[in-house]
Parts: structure tokens; C-alpha cells; sequence
């Protein structure tokens, strides 16, 4: 049988030793009720802490954290609208399409701002700045309006006009900013062949895209099929012809299918030495230069393919049969023509599948790409 311990009332000594004991524990807090134990006073401390902030306080504070969220995926997105110094916007951070701003135009625009402030925002993209040098801006879009401000500056003075409203987009690689660029001025103003021509080279000079052609499509895609071949055209002309002509803003699509269609035909030497014959005085000038080239260009005869039948079995030729036709040594036939300012080249042999022109086709590319 378990003997049962005996309990004996605890001594003034133990009762005295075990007070100090919890007074050790509970150093530094208030004095508590009886009772009380030091967790239950820990929670009743953090409680009534929380119940200093009313609930309008808690709900100031989320919709502050949901103010800044929101702020920040603005900002990340390219929606935040800021207020820029005209002198820290570099409108030279790309190349641009339009090559003239018509004096009356701006004067209208600067007339239109000046009274009714600025509607639309500049587009800009942040560049990198020197250490400890204030933040920089590529001009994205808005070359015009960011023109006619600094103008309204140098003449008012205003403080007002010393800075300009802008979207800060988040950076682009730089086939996205021309195509962007480019979207911009087709909307708002209506750009000339030449300049549609001339910012696709120029963009395919820069490393933009793999070349002219990947330009126009890609520059204007959602431009119908007729306009991307004048786009081409007009692309042609800047690249044999740019560094000559001191109009080319003014070439009317007629005319400049016809100095484009020159170009492929071989002119490009007869037309620069008709330009550096002299100086012109205006557009039509320059025009009276190029057309005898041109008009003598459209007349020359085309090599006409040779009729007849051969009296007997000729021996099968191979190489080069004309300026236009080829034949390989595999029996398969190659020949060059015309549709329009259109080249295309017709393959003809009993070998031609359809695994050979896909791979004729990759090789095209690939030559083209180079």
C-alpha cells in the first residue's frame, strides 16, 4: 500500500521566499491586481494598445497602402502623367520620322497651348544619367508639342512654359520605340512617302529590326499591302538617292513610283549625275533634273524572248541563257521577271517539290537576312 505524503502548511519563511521569487519574475511591470497572472497582464496590455486605434484610423491606413500600390503599377505600366523640365526631354534620343514642321502649323499649335494649355502629354522614356546628375528623358512621342512649349518659353518667359506634361513609359527595346514613334505620327499627322521611307531605313540602319524589309512590315503592319510596297519605294529612293535630293519631302506617290521604279532599272548613276548638274531652286526644279532619266529609263527596250522552233535536237545548254533565265546543271530552270515593282522569279523543272522550294526558301531568307 502507498503511503500517502503528508502536507504541512508552509512556513513565514517559505511564504516570504516565494513573494521575492515572483516579484524577480515581474520586474519592471505594473502593480496587478491579485490574481493576476504575468501573461494575462501581457495580453491585457497589447489589447488595450490596439484598441487606442479606432477603426477610421485602420481604414486611413489600408486605403493609404492601396493608394500606393496603385501608384506603383502606374508607374511600372508607363500610366503615370508627371510634370517635366523642357531642358532635361532629349528630342534627339531617337530618330525621327518627320523630317519638317510647317512654320504655320506650329504657329497654330503654339497659339493653342498658349490659350488653353497643354491636352495631350508628351511620351518619354527615362536614359541613363551621370552620377548625381538630375533625371533624364528621351523623347518617345510628341516632338511638335514639346517644340512649341520651349518656343512659348524663349518668347514669355513664363514659368509656365519652362515645363511640359509628360507620360514617363517604361523602357522599350528599340523596335518597340520606333513602332510606337511611328503609331503616334500616323494617328496625328499625315507623314509623306519619303519620311514613312526613310525612318524604316534608318530604323533597319540602327539594328532595330533584321533589315528595310522587316522594317516596313513591322513599322506599318496594320497598313494595307499597297502601302507597305510604297513604303519600299520610297525606302529605295532614301538609300540610293537621299543624300542628293534637297526635296524629297515633296515627291508625289506618282513620282516617286516612277524615280523608285528608275532605281531598279539600273538609273541610280545617270540620276546623281543629273542632280549634281546644278543646284535647284525649289521641288519642281529638282523634278525637271530627274525626269528626262527617268522617261528615258521607262523607254529602253526590254530584251525579247526569241521565237520560233528549232529545227532540230539542240544540245541542252546550261549557265546563264539570257540576262533573265538560268538553268542549273540538275535540269531545273530559273527565270527572272516583272510584275510591276514587283521581281519575281519562276522555278521550273521535273525535280521542283515541295520539300525543294521550302528549302529554297530558307535560303532566300537567309541570303536576304545578311
Amino acid at each position: 500500500m502507498v503511503k500517502r505524503r503528508r502536507l504541512e502548511t508552509p512556513s513565514s519563511d517559505d511564504l516570504t521566499r516565494i513573494e521575492e521569487e515572483f516579484r524577480r519574475e515581474t520586474h519592471g511591470r505594473p502593480a496587478v491586481g491579485p490574481g493576476i497572472a504575468p501573461i494575462a497582464q501581457v495580453a491585457a496590455e497589447t489589447a488595450a494598445a490596439g484598441s487606442t486605434e479606432g477603426a477610421d484610423a485602420r481604414a486611413a491606413r489600408a486605403r493609404d497602402r492601396a493608394d500606393a500600390e496603385r501608384l506603383r503599377l502606374a508607374e511600372e505600366r508607363g500610366l503615370l502623367i508627371a510634370d517635366l523640365p523642357t531642358d532635361r526631354i532629349d528630342d534627339g534620343a531617337m530618330i525621327r520620322d518627320r523630317m519638317v514642321m510647317g512654320e504655320d502649323e506650329m504657329q497654330e499649335l503654339r497659339l493653342s497651348i498658349a490659350a488653353h494649355g497643354l491636352r495631350l502629354p508628351v511620351e518619354v522614356f527615362a536614359i541613363p544619367a551621370p552620377g548625381g546628375q538630375a533625371p533624364r528623358y528621351g523623347l518617345l512621342s510628341g516632338y511638335r508639342r514639346l517644340h512649341a512649349v520651349r518656343a512659348l518659353h524663349a518668347l514669355t518667359g513664363a514659368d509656365a512654359h519652362s515645363r511640359i506634361r509628360a507620360l514617363i513609359r517604361p523602357p522599350a527595346d528599340a523596335d518597340a520605340a520606333f513602332v510606337a514613334m511611328v503609331e503616334e505620327n500616323e494617328v496625328r499627322e499625315d507623314l509623306s512617302h519619303f519620311e514613312r521611307g526613310r525612318i524604316a531605313v534608318i530604323a533597319a540602319n540602327q539594328g532595330a529590326f533584321a533589315n528595310v524589309e522587316d522594317a516596313v512590315n513591322r513599322l506599318y503592319a496594320t497598313g494595307s499591302k499597297a502601302k507597305r510596297s510604297k513604303v519600299r519605294s520610297f525606302a529605295l529612293i532614301f538609300e540610293e538617292l537621299g543624300d542628293m535630293l534637297a526635296f524629297p519631302e515633296s515627291l508625289t506617290e506618282k513620282r516617286g513610283l516612277r524615280l523608285a521604279s528608275a532605281l531598279r532599272n539600273g538609273a541610280e548613276g545617270r540620276l546623281r549625275q543629273a542632280l549634281s548638274a546644278r543646284t535647284p531652286e525649289d521641288a519642281e526644279a529638282e523634278w525637271l533634273l530627274l525626269e528626262p532619266v527617268i522617261a528615258g529609263s521607262e523607254d529602253a527596250p526590254r530584251p525579247q524572248p526569241r521565237g520560233g522552233r528549232p529545227r532540230g535536237k539542240a544540245p541542252v545548254q546550261y549557265g546563264w541563257l539570257d540576262d533573265r533565265t538560268v538553268r542549273t546543271t540538275g535540269g531545273i530552270t530559273i527565270r527572272r521577271a516583272r510584275d510591276g515593282d514587283a521581281h519575281v522569279l519562276r522555278f521550273e523543272g521535273a525535280s521542283i517539290d515541295g520539300d525543294l522550294m521550302d528549302s529554297l526558301m530558307a535560303e532566300i531568307r537567309a541570303l536576304l537576312d545578311r
